[in-house]
């Protein structure tokens, strides 16, 4: 086992823990966002598709869990091999002790990464707190069928800036963070890469304008609620 420790704790093996964290979240939000793009199919379908998830109530507590830790492993490891980078770096002192001074959470081309992720972090758990846990929701928000409950909320302004800016963030973070993964994995090569690359902007696309098209949707369609 002490191999395995060792090789975890390295700077490869903790890429290689991020990358598989990262594929699985991309999992995760594929599977998400085809759930939800129900909702142009109709009322009766998503509310179908919601009911049935929904009453598995015990699998959404795991897939929370293990949601989260997925997050914020992947998260802290991002802090920990930032920080480690900057210090491998051949910089001379008075660069070194500047950056030393300059807190990890003020965005550079260097934590940008990390920075998005934490802020990608928050809008998970807002997200859960509207959808899941109904914790800002009013009671007759709260007892409305999902359909018209994701307008509602969807339609609040605050809402609406908060998922469309969200997945916008998110879509960025996937820009980079899609190909960075297979790289990780020691999945680069000079033939498959440039694919790679590509297939990972088309995915951060497809997340972001998917997850941000949802409360034009709202809005869109509110005159029929």
């Amino acid at each position: 086992m002490n191999w395995l420790v060792q090789g975890l704790s390295s700077s490869v093996g903790k890429k290689f823990v991020m990358g598989v964290t990262g594929l699985l979240l991309c999992g995760f939000l594929a599977m998400h966002l085809a759930g939800n793009l129900l909702l142009y199919v109709g009322e009766e379908t998503y509310n179908a598709y919601a009911h049935a998830l929904h009453s598995q109530e015990w699998l959404i507590k795991i897939a929370e869990v293990v949601l989260l830790v997925l997050f914020v492993g992947h998260i802290a490891l991002a802090l920990v091999l930032t920080q480690e980078n900057q210090a491998a770096r051949p910089i001379d002192y008075a660069t070194r002790q500047s950056k030393k001074d300059t807190p990890v959470l003020i965005i550079t081309p260097d934590n940008w990464m990390f920075v998005s992720g934490v802020i990608v972090l928050l809008f998970l758990l807002l997200h859960l707190s509207e959808f899941a846990w109904n914790i800002w929701l009013t009671e007759a928000v709260k007892g409305k069928e999902p359909f018209e409950k994701a307008r509602i909320i969807l339609t609040d302004p605050l809402s609406t800036f908060v998922y469309i800016v969200g997945p916008a963030v998110l879509g960025f973070h996937l820009w980079h963070g899609f190909a960075s993964a297979f790289q990780s994995l020691g999945l680069n090569h000079e033939k498959y890469t440039p694919l790679i690359t590509w297939l990972g902007i088309i995915f951060a696309v497809l997340v972001a304008v998917g997850f941000a098209s949802f409360p034009i949707w709202a809005w869109a369609t509110m005159e029929t609620l």
